[in-house]
């Protein structure tokens, strides 16, 4: 039966889009009669299957080499394109915590949207999200990564849609796509430059390659660039950040997969292709650059949001460039230590703040509070939520992040720091809304809330359990790293910063010292870190000013230029016409006349170079 299980785990995928497929009947104006309720059983089942499938293959393939396999594709003009898969315990592990966190997704949505119509539409795009990431962590092509990842960003933009009839929901799910297809576009340009240096898209080909290659610095340099920026956009960096802010307008049970395993799927393609990156040191550098600005700029944004979700958004951003400097410094390890670590602390976050969301009235924290006495729940949540995503032991967040500040200790010291005030200020931005959110006492919009049903309960406090318990599941499975191989003196640097970074916080927001609403000294400050450096109106004045300008020239050169020769044309042809209704007499001497004089002016003008010549002679 394990034999079975683990020659068949490539088909994982399958379960979630067949069960994607099955939801369509239920769309309006199909199936009426039941409701749209049988679409998320549907899914439910499959995504359970799903997740026992890989479970169970999981401790087969532990400690066992990969093994690939390959399914022919195309094989044309020389081009010979195959499906490559890897089967092994990290691909297999991956698939585990996907299917795992869409299975708690799909049961916090059967309670989140109870009386929503959408649920097939909602479900369905969940199976195409899990069938993508699972086929995402299958796959051992850059080319078919590629395309997983633009069906993907389809399904973001189908899925923030979902309640289409809002404005501000469609806009949302606009700006997500184009933002993203920004970074697609250049990860194109680098999938199809990479294979004209190594001849392959395989991820194990291209390892084998970059150990021995002998390429052109500045052609490999832009390569790997264009192969960072598709990853950028999927992993919400800076400037392609903005997307993930926008996407909050999407229901709360995708925020639940998105914010936890979505945006890592950039992460995933970006520690695959990390052998092809060493071959470039400026590559390396722009992506510790990119992380360094992102984790910094991200965590001091979040300090200054009021909106719920909004707070959350851009710390994701932030872990994610702290992965981002774990590839550009080549500590794999620590970066997919940090993708999983964040995956489970994110969406536990995602579900208490979205059971909050449910069923008040505002998503504005300085109007909220005391929520602590009314939702013990979701507060427990919230702060084992942030407690496994700082850096505060002896939850996940700490070893990942000891880990990679160990591993940087001796080669980029100041990294460490950066490290440092990171999770520093992530400490201060999570401890700032739970007090704004559960600390002081009652208010107008929040006097009225209390806990969720059980099925948002559930799955919550499941993955609370699952959070608190991940440091033994690491050491059980000897993925937890020893002391013997850590640096103890940034261990309790990292400590003592989520202990400072929570204590100002809880001292400022649930402290009668500072008068409320708490400002900035500088007004500039705050109005500069509140409207996200100012991105959105830089975006405006520079490539949305420029894309409108490009398009009205092009619109006034089709319609002066060609459609004002298609016009000349059209005239020309009705004036002839007209002329010719009006010279024609029915008369055949008439005809035959015309007929000489037209080729007579047709020879005068070929014989012109003979005679013209002559003509001019006689004249001078």
């Amino acid at each position: 039966m394990g034999h079975f299980l683990l020659e068949s785990v490539w088909l994982v995928p399958c379960y979630a889009l067949m069960g994607g497929l099955l939801a369509v009947p239920w769309s309006p104006g199909i199936i009426k009669r039941t409701g749209p309720r049988p679409a998320g059983y549907i899914n439910l089942v499959m995504t359970f299957l799903a997740f026992v499938h890989s479970a169970s293959v999981l401790p087969i393939t532990w400690n066992q080499a990969p093994y690939e396999i390959s399914i022919p594709w195309l094989s044309t003009a020389g081009l010979n394109l195959s499906i490559d898969l890897e089967i092994s315990s990290l691909s297999v592990g991956a698939m585990v915590v996907i299917t795992g966190l869409n299975l708690l997704a799909q049961i916090f949505a059967v309670g989140y949207m109870e009386m929503d119509w959408g649920w097939a539409r909602f479900y369905s795009l969940l199976g195409l999200f899990e069938a993508g990431l699972c086929a995402l962590a299958l796959c051992n092509s850059l080319f078919f990564s590629y395309v997983i990842l633009e069906i993907l960003t389809l399904g973001t933009y189908l899925l923030v849609g979902l309640w289409f009839s809002q404005p501000l929901v469609v806009t949302g799910a606009r700006d997500a796509f184009l933002t993203k297809r920004v970074g697609d576009l250049f990860l194109l340009m680098g999938v199809l430059a990479i294979w004209s240096q190594a001849g392959s898209w395989n991820y194990t080909d291209l390892a084998e390659w970059a150990t021995t290659a002998n390429v052109n610095p500045t052609l490999i340099t832009l390569t790997c660039l264009a192969l960072i920026a598709g990853p950028m956009g999927k992993c919400a960096q800076f400037p392609l950040h903005l997307w993930l802010d926008e996407a909050m307008e999407g229901p709360v049970p995708s925020t639940i997969l998105r914010n936890s395993v979505v945006v890592a799927s950039g992460a995933w393609v970006l520690i695959k292709l990390q052998p092809v990156f060493s071959l470039s040191p400026i590559a390396t550098s722009a992506m510790v650059a990119i992380g360094v600005v992102t984790a910094v700029g991200g965590s001091l944004i979040a300090i200054a949001q009021v909106d719920i979700k909004r707070c959350l958004s851009y710390s994701v951003s932030t872990y994610m460039g702290l992965v981002f400097i774990a590839v550009g410094t080549q500590q794999d390890e620590a970066a997919l230590l940090l993708v999983l670590t964040h995956a489970l602390a994110s969406a536990l976050l995602v579900m208490s703040t979205g059971a909050i969301v449910w069923n008040s009235i505002t998503q504005d924290v300085s109007l909220l509070g005391g929520l602590w006495s009314r939702r013990p729940v979701s507060g427990l949540a919230y702060i084992v939520g942030t407690l496994g995503l700082i850096g505060f032991p002896p939850l996940g967040g700490f070893w990942a992040l000891l880990k990679l500040a160990s591993g940087l200790w001796t080669t980029e010291p100041w990294l460490v720091g950066v490290l440092i005030i990171v999770n520093t200020l992530t400490a201060f931005s999570l401890t700032r809304e739970f007090s704004l959110i559960f600390g002081g006492k009652p208010k107008q919009m929040s006097d009225r809330s209390p806990e969720v049903s059980w099925q948002m309960a559930l799955p919550t406090i499941i993955l609370l359990g699952f959070t608190l318990h991940l440091p033994l599941v690491l050491q059980s499975l000897s993925l937890l790293p020893t002391w013997e191989t850590l640096n103890k003196d940034v261990g309790l640097l990292l400590m003592w910063s989520s202990i400072f970074g929570c204590s100002i916080a809880s001292v400022v927001y649930l402290g009668n010292v500072i008068p409320k609403p708490i400002r900035f000294p500088l007004k500039p400050l705050q109005d500069l870190l509140a409207y996200d450096f100012y991105t959105p109106k830089l975006y405006r004045v520079s490539i949305v000013f420029t894309v409108a300008m490009i398009s009205k020239l092009a619109d006034m050169i089709d319609r002066l230029i060609f459609d004002g020769i298609v016009n000349l044309v059209g005239l020309v042809s009705i004036l002839s016409g007209e002329g010719l209704k009006y010279s024609t007499s029915g008369q055949t001497q008439f005809y035959a006349f015309t007929v000489l004089l037209g080729v007579g002016i047709l020879g005068m003008v070929v014989s012109w170079q003979y005679w013209g010549s002559d003509l001019l002679n006689l004249m001078f």
